[in-house]
């Protein structure tokens, strides 16, 4: 069959890796792709927020299968699009991925139908957000309603960077439209998990445990970032904390939008803190996460391409889905300034020199004069797998040694809250 993958980034350059081992996928095309991509497929130079062009190109290239990879092209309704068009496409439709595409869509939906999350409240207007903030101080978490790439979120520790937040996202408009409303949540207190799930909107198949790393800095220090790095599995997931999120988060979730008319068939991913109380939403995301897909995929044992279509057929059930018993490890090579203002165009240096049992998937990367080349905040997510967290860990920042480019920022301490509970 003939695959297209809509997006340019690391997830999407695992996705067309995973899609490659399939036996039934004969060509793969990406669009627009990026450098490392281009070397397991062809890009096409359209952008994954195009969708007549994407439509256009899929009915005109015989294309069998749509992988979405972002969350924009998912909120603005391609699958709605493709669907009507009689082109057969993985994700879920607009109204469905409204749980991303809306912060205040996907909180309603949870205290209608007691999902465990943080208390919050919403607000258009920029004084009404000031006058809670100045009421109920902090700490707290300021943000953006709409689609900000992973970063209109503010953790924030006092009262004056929760209003410097909210002045940020409704007055200077940092995050543009998505700031039109704000949500203003309690702090919750715990370890971060992130949970994928293969959904055909009634039957819910999680897939392995991972945690992402927001800050930039060691120590999660530093400004949030569309995430440094990943792990898998993680050790704060417990088979007690799973069983109690399946029951309570994801299968309720799955239910709540099927009642509320947004049947949601694809990947759902559920962001949760690990609390005292239980596992609670942070968010929810409509399509795999990034970076966690780089290693959670790396540890998939089963074809990506029978999953989908199994999802496609309504019969999820009816699948196996196997992973591979090891840890998996993501880091992420990012541009100096990242996650504010950067330079592109620095030429990537030791990539032929790295270790071939390591993955390097490109993320902001392009061609030029025969080199490689920045092209983004987030460069490369070097990946590696391991028999345990130790090992990976050890083997991808082995690769990652191998690696330079002017400016290059990465974390050195990926995975070490799986370390501390190893220990």
């Amino acid at each position: 069959m003939k695959v297209l993958v809509v997006g340019g980034g690391g997830r999407e350059h695992a996705m067309v890796w995973k899609l490659k081992q399939s036996p039934r996928v004969k060509e793969i095309f990406c669009a627009p792709g990026n450098a490392g991509i281009a070397g397991l497929a062809t890009c096409v130079d359209i952008s994954a927020e195009d969708i007549p062009g994407l439509l256009a190109f899929a009915k005109g290239g015989g294309i069998d299968l749509t992988m979405v990879g972002p969350e924009a092209p998912l909120c603005a309704g391609i699958v709605d699009r493709f669907q009507e068009a009689g082109q057969k496409i993985f994700g879920p439709s607009q109204a469905a991925a409204e749980i991303e595409g809306s912060k205040v869509v996907a909180k309603d939906i949870m205290a209608r139908y007691n999902i465990p999350t943080a208390k919050y409240a919403a607000f258009t207007r920029y004084e009404e957000a000031v006058s809670y903030v100045d009421q109920n101080g902090a700490p707290c978490v300021v943000k953006a309603d709409g689609l900000a790439a992973g970063k209109g979120v503010i953790v924030a520790m006092d009262k004056e960077t929760a209003l410097a937040a909210v002045r940020s996202i409704m007055i200077d408009r940092d995050f543009g439209g998505a700031g039109d409303c704000l949500v203003v949540e309690e702090c919750l207190v715990g370890e971060e998990v992130s949970i994928l799930a293969f959904t055909d909107g009634v039957n819910v198949v999680p897939m392995i445990s991972s945690q992402d790393h927001k800050r930039i800095f060691d120590n999660d220090q530093g400004p949030n970032t569309g995430g440094m790095g990943a792990y898998a599995p993680a050790p704060v997931y417990t088979p007690a904390v799973h069983s109690q999120a399946m029951k309570e988060i994801i299968i309720p979730m799955i239910r709540a939008l099927d009642a509320e008319g947004r049947t949601y068939r694809g990947v759902i991913y559920a962001g949760l803190m690990i609390t005292n109380q239980g596992p609670k939403v942070l968010e929810f995301n409509a399509r795999f996460g990034d970076p966690e897909t780089q290693p959670v995929l790396t540890l998939l044992d089963t074809d990506l391409v029978e999953i989908v279509e199994a999802i496609l057929a309504n019969r999820l059930d009816s699948i196996d889905i196997k992973w591979l018993a090891q840890s998996a490890v993501c880091v992420v090579l990012a541009s100096g300034g990242y996650p504010g203002v950067y330079e592109k165009g620095k030429v990537i240096k030791g990539l032929d020199q790295v270790p071939a049992e390591v993955m390097v998937f490109h993320a902001g990367t392009a061609f030029k004069d025969g080199e490689v080349i920045t092209a983004g905040g987030r460069v490369l997510g070097v990946t590696a797998a391991g028999s345990n967290i130790v090992s990976a860990i050890k083997s991808v920042y082995a690769g990652v040694d191998k690696i330079s480019f002017e400016g290059m920022q990465y974390r050195k301490d990926i995975g070490y809250r799986a370390i501390e509970r190893s220990q």
